[in-house]
């Protein structure tokens, strides 16, 4: 019997990871209600706990795959999850909105910033050779997958006992999954005495300095990306991805439907809808990534998405339950759809050993416009007393969004822009 790549057992250990983390960090859409109700926080402050935690997760990225290097993955893994039970156990404790914003926007954000960032382009760089698309594309699913698919089981923890008993199965998972990585997780292929899955034997690779200061390796990366206008077309294109995902429908999609008198269940549902096919697209987008032309991937995905957020507020004002869901549907076969080819291009323009903290600032630009969008949709929503406008804006800036992708220069195969960060 042929025995299976360690490679595998890897992505498999990493895709659950990331989908405890993105659990952890998602349920905030179903903690919005409950925390207003019970403790009298204004929605304005509970969203501005949740932008800080996006914009702390995606801003820690560079700096979380430098500390790999420093650290080790194992060990940055074990820390990272460790931080989230920190943050999920200290919820209970928590009476003033200041400790909201402490746990829920600062703990909660730094500890999934490792496994919601950098980790999939750095699991599929370093443990695969062939099949780095499908597994950049497995694993960047799981992130929006678990963000969104236990949701409905949240929602009803909730409207049955109270959010306590839905935090502490958060809780109960993330412990499980701390074993598991303790047990079966590793730092490379060399620790298991294997080479990356397809590579038949071993390559010469650039000497990397393991020791320097992880916050000198991150800004060096910065400094070297922004020379290239590929750089900036990506983040501007990625905050608008960040600002219409996570940041807009993550956090206030279930409290736009509940305005429209969808009960808390039915509209969790729909986000779960959106995480069952984000596995699908978000899979299929890595398979064509490695076949198609990234450019024309990223304009499509971001034209669709557009054009299905601008219709969003006319399906809920008819209160069509069908609409909704063929709007979940599409929306989750989109939702992140987007990542693989990102991260394909930043490989082809800045190589394999640069581009995960290049990455990393890509996302920072993504999770920036995810923050932007969690506090300024609560923003709205107290000026006009409706999402609608948030809603309507986040679709024009995706329409805009497909047309920074698309201008971006064909790059050659595996022609990658010099970048030498241990000078």
């Amino acid at each position: 019997m042929k025995r299976v790549h360690y490679s595998w057992i890897i992505l498999i250990v990493t895709f659950f990871s990331i989908i405890v983390a993105g659990i952890i960090r998602s349920s905030s859409g179903v903690f919005i209600d409950p925390f207003e109700n019970e403790f009298g926080w204004n929605r304005s402050i509970i969203s501005l706990s949740f932008a800080i935690s996006l914009f702390l997760y995606g801003i820690s990225g560079p700096f979380m795959a430098a500390l790999i290097e420093v650290l080790g993955l194992k060990k940055m893994m074990v820390i990272s999850m460790s931080t989230l039970l920190t943050g999920i156990l200290l919820t209970y404790l928590m009476q003033d909105s200041w400790q909201l914003i402490l746990i829920w926007g600062i703990i909660i954000g730094l500890g999934s910033g490792l496994f919601l960032t950098v980790l999939s382009p750095y699991v599929a760089n370093r443990w695969f050779e062939k099949r780095r698309g499908l597994a950049v594309g497995i694993l960047t699913a799981s992130t929006a997958t678990g963000q969104l698919i236990l949701l409905p089981v949240l929602a009803v923890v909730i409207e049955n006992y109270s959010w306590r008993w839905a935090v502490g199965l958060i809780f109960v998972l993330c412990s499980i999954m701390l074993v598991i990585i303790m047990f079966f997780m590793k730092n490379s292929p060399e620790e298991v005495g294997a080479l990356p899955y397809g590579l038949e034997e071993a390559e010469d690779q650039p000497e990397i300095i393991h020791k320097r200061n992880p916050i000198t390796i991150a800004f060096q990366g910065l400094f070297e990306a922004v020379k290239v206008k590929e750089f900036w077309l990506l983040a501007g294109s990625f905050f608008i991805c960040g600002l219409s995902t996570s940041g807009l429908i993550g956090t206030h999609f279930v409290s736009y439907c509940l305005s429209y008198g969808i009960p808390l269940v039915t509209a969790a549902w729909m986000l779960s809808f959106m995480g069952v096919f984000d596995l699908v697209g978000t899979t299929i987008s890595g398979w064509l990534s490695d076949r198609f032309d990234n450019r024309w991937l990223l304009f499509w995905y971001y034209a669709l998405r557009g054009g299905s957020l601008v219709l969003l507020p006319y399906a809920l004002a008819e209160g069509s339950l069908m609409l909704l869901a063929i709007f979940s549907i599409f929306y989750g076969l989109d939702w992140i759809a987007t990542v693989p080819p990102t991260i394909s291009i930043s490989r082809q323009v800045f190589g394999v050993q640069k581009s995960g903290i290049v990455y990393g600032w890509i996302f920072a630009s993504h999770q920036a416009g995810a923050a932007v969008a969690a506090f300024s949709g609560g923003v709205i929503y107290n000026i006009f007393n409706s999402y609608t406008w948030a809603f309507f804006l986040a679709g024009i800036f995706c329409l805009v969004a497909s047309l920074f992708v698309i201008i971006i220069k064909k790059q050659p195969a595996q022609v990658p822009v010099t970048m030498n960060y241990n000078s």
